[in-house]
C-alpha cells in the first residue's frame, strides 16, 4: 500500500508551521511593552515630539531598536528560561531527545553563560516575533484590498488608487496574483522564521555545564535509591527463600519420624513468609510511589529471635548487651547483616550448626557469625555473590568494617559498627 505523500503546502500551512506561527505571534505580543517604552524614548528625542503611532517607518524601527536591549536585560530574570522552554516544547515541535542532543534545559539558568544564552534566545524570539506579528497584522488587509480592486468601483475611484495609477484595468486585475503572492510570502516568512527559532532553541535553551552536573547528581541520587531498594529486596527475599527451602527440606526428611519437628518447620515457614510479604509490600510501595524518605521499612534487632527461629534449629543466637541502646539506623542495617549471614550459611553450610553472636559495648556493635566449612566448594550461582558485597556496603555506610573468610575450619563473618557520632555515610 502506498504511503501518503506530503502536499507542497504542508511545510507552510501544516500543524507544526501553524503552531510555530502562533509562537512567533506570542513573541510579538511579549515585545509590545518594550516597543511602547521605545516609542516614549523616541518621542523625547524627536524634533516634533508627536505620537509615533502615526510617525514614519524609520521612527517605528527606532522604537523597535530601543526595545530589543530592554528585552535582553529583562531576560536575566530566573523565570525567563522555564517559561521559554515551556513555550518551545508546546509550540515549536522540537524532539526533546537527550541521545540526539536536542535537549532543552529544565529550571532557571545557572551561570553566566546560560543566562547570556537565555537572553539571546529571548531577544531573538521577541525580535523576530515582533516583525512577523506586524506583518501578520498589516499585510493580509492590504493584500485583500489589492485583490478586491477589480470588483469594487469605490476602491477604483478612491484618491489613493488614482494616485498610484490603479484606475487602469490591467493593473486592477494584476492585484489578484499580487495579493496572493503577498499572502504566500508572509506564510513563507513565518514558516522560515519558525524553523529558524526551532533550530536555535536547543543551542540557546539547552543545558549548560551546571545543568548537566545537576542532572547527573539527580541521576546518581535516583540510582542510589534503586540500589538501596534492590539490596533490601535481595536480603529480605533471598533469606526468606533460603530459610523456607531449608525448613521444607528438613521437614521432608523427617516427615514420618518426627512429627513435632515438621510442625515447627511449617510454623517457621509460615512466620518467615508472612514477615517477608510485609517487607516486600513496603519496598514495592516505595518503588510504585517513586519516593524515598530516607528510611526503609526494615526490621530491627529486636526481631532477631523470630529471624533465628525461621532459620531453623541449627542456628544458635547469643546476644550480649541491651539492644534497645542501638540507634535505629544501625539496628536496621545490623538486622540485614545478620539476615544475610544466615542466608549464606543456609546455602553453603549444608544444615550444619550456625552460631551468631551480637555483642554491644559502649561505642560499638560487633556481629560475629560462624559455620563449619563444607566438605566441597559450593556451586556458584549465576549472578550470585552479592550477599557479602551488600554486607560490606552496609558496614561502610555506617562507618564500620566487615571481614569474611575461612579461619580454623570455619567460615567467619565479623562486622563492627560504630554507635556514636563517628558514623559515616549520612544515614543513607
Amino acid at each position: 500500500m502506498r504511503g501518503r505523500g506530503k502536499g507542497p503546502l504542508i511545510p507552510l500551512l501544516g500543524r507544526r508551521a501553524r503552531l510555530r506561527w502562533v509562537h512567533l505571534i506570542l513573541g510579538g505580543a511579549l515585545f509590545m511593552p518594550y516597543w511602547l517604552v521605545g516609542t516614549v524614548v523616541m518621542g523625547l528625542v524627536a524634533e516634533d515630539g508627536g505620537s509615533l503611532f502615526g510617525a514614519s517607518l524609520s521612527a517605528q524601527f527606532g522604537a523597535y531598536a530601543v526595545g530589543l536591549p530592554l528585552a535582553a536585560v529583562t531576560a536575566l530574570f530566573p523565570l525567563t528560561r522555564p517559561m521559554s522552554v515551556a513555550a518551545v516544547r508546546a509550540l515549536c515541535g522540537i524532539a526533546d531527545d537527550p541521545l540526539a542532543g536536542d535537549r532543552l534545559a529544565d529550571g532557571p539558568a545557572r551561570g553566566r553563560s546560560a543566562k547570556a544564552r537565555t537572553a539571546g534566545w529571548f531577544t531573538l524570539h521577541l525580535g523576530v516575533g515582533a516583525l512577523i506579528s506586524g506583518a501578520t497584522l498589516a499585510l493580509p488587509p492590504f493584500a485583500v484590498t489589492v485583490m478586491a480592486l477589480p470588483f469594487s468601483p469605490s476602491l477604483q475611484e478612491s484618491a489613493g488608487a488614482a494616485h498610484w495609477g490603479l484606475h487602469r484595468p490591467w493593473l486592477q486585475w494584476a492585484g489578484l496574483p499580487a495579493g496572493l503572492l503577498m499572502l504566500l510570502a508572509l506564510t513563507a516568512a513565518a514558516a522560515a522564521s519558525g524553523a529558524l527559532l526551532a533550530r536555535q532553541a536547543p543551542r540557546l535553551l539547552g543545558p549548560g555545564p551546571a545543568d548537566r552536573l545537576a542532572a547527573a547528581e539527580r541521576r546518581a541520587a535516583e540510582l542510589a535509591v534503586r540500589n538501596r531498594l534492590a539490596r533490601e529486596l535481595h536480603d529480605s527475599v533471598g533469606h526468606a527463600l533460603s530459610a523456607v527451602t531449608l525448613q521444607a527440606s528438613a521437614a521432608r526428611r523427617v516427615l514420618d519420624t518426627d512429627v513435632e519437628f515438621v510442625r515447627e518447620a511449617l510454623a517457621a515457614i509460615e512466620e518467615t513468609t508472612r514477615r517477608t510479604v510485609g517487607e516486600l509490600d513496603s519496598v514495592l510501595g516505595l518503588l510504585r510511589d517513586g519516593e524515598d524518605d530516607g528510611e526503609l521499612p526494615a526490621p530491627r534487632l529486636d526481631a532477631l529471635d523470630a529471624l533465628a527461629r525461621g532459620a531453623g534449629r541449627h542456628v544458635e543466637l547469643t546476644v550480649t548487651g541491651p539492644l534497645d541502646r542501638v540507634p535505629d539506623a544501625v539496628s536496621r542495617e545490623a538486622y540485614r547483616i545478620v539476615q544475610e549471614g544466615l542466608t549464606n550459611a543456609a546455602r553453603h553450610a549444608g544444615g550444619a550448626r550456625v552460631t551468631a553472636r551480637i555483642a554491644l559495648d559502649d561505642d560499638e556493635l560487633e556481629i560475629t557469625m560462624e559455620n563449619p566449612l563444607p566438605d566441597r566448594a559450593p556451586v556458584t550461582r549465576p549472578g550470585g555473590g552479592r550477599g557479602l558485597r551488600g554486607v560490606g556496603e552496609r558496614a561502610r555506610l555506617l562507618g564500620g568494617t566487615s571481614e569474611a573468610g575461612p579461619l580454623d575450619a570455619v567460615w567467619r563473618l565479623t562486622v563492627r559498627l560504630p554507635l556514636g557520632p563517628a558514623r559515616a555515610g549520612g544515614g543513607r
